[in-house]
């Protein structure tokens, strides 16, 4: 008998915004139909944790959590550097697929989204979607760090053994900073949707809404929240 294929360590932001008069909103993309792993289902930025997420470089670039902060919320079974690099995997996949950055000038400082700003991690966001700039790299050129208290744990799910392709993945939340607008498409995207949780849960009911229990699971759970404030006070999470 085969022994199941040991899943891959993964990171997924659920991104989070206001809607008037108090409630709020989910960010779901659509994945390309061609995708090996959910193909044409509607899921949230994310990505495997690499090597380079788990190095001394890249845990150099970030602020709002240490390594033995992020072992005591994930678990004893990862080392400290394991652990903060599914935050950092976080950060890094949400740029990478939908352009947002969730970083820090310098600790306690959110970033500063000026027009001259926004048009260099543009053409960053090229050069990392090329593998001609790495993620530590280009933090490093903007004098910026990863803003890991900008991130919430939310849930953890894994891949069925029965699968060949199999993940270990971390849902984590965080509030769509200011000034930053998701791209609507890019090579892992091939449409975005901002959705009311309850509204996703019913077109998802209606089949119109495809996505994996995970997916389904983490909206019908935001639901039960009222206001964005609500989400962020029960994750103690910042706007």
């Amino acid at each position: 008998m085969t022994e199941p294929r040991k899943p891959k360590q993964a990171a997924t932001v659920i991104l989070l915004r206001p809607v008037e008069p108090k409630g709020f909103e989910v960010f779901l993309t659509r994945r390309p139909d061609g995708m090996p792993f959910l193909g044409g289902m509607y899921c949230y930025p994310g990505g495997t944790v690499s090597k380079e997420d788990c190095r001394a470089a890249m845990i150099a670039r970030t602020v709002g959590r240490t390594p033995k902060q992020a072992r005591q919320i994930i678990g004893a079974a990862f080392t400290p550097e394991e652990a903060i690099g599914l935050w950092i995997a976080a950060v890094r996949e949400v740029f990478e697929e939908v352009g947002v950055l969730l970083a820090a000038d310098a600790p306690g400082v959110k970033m500063a989204m000026t027009p001259e700003r926004a048009a260099r991690l543009a053409l960053r966001h090229g050069e990392l979607s090329a593998k001609t700039l790495s993620f530590a790299a280009l933090l490093e050129r903007e004098q910026l760090y990863c803003d890991l208290a900008s991130l919430g744990y939310f849930s953890s799910w894994q891949t069925p053994a029965q699968f060949a392709m199999r993940f270990d993945t971390r849902f984590f939340l965080a509030a769509m900073p200011q000034g930053q607008t998701p791209l609507p498409t890019s090579y892992e995207v091939a449409h975005s949707v901002w959705l009311t949780p309850d509204r996703a849960v019913q077109l998802f009911s209606r089949n119109e809404l495809p996505m994996i229990f995970p997916t389904f699971a983490s909206l019908r759970a935001l639901a039960d929240f009222d206001t964005l404030d609500s989400v962020l006070r029960e994750y103690a999470l910042e706007k």
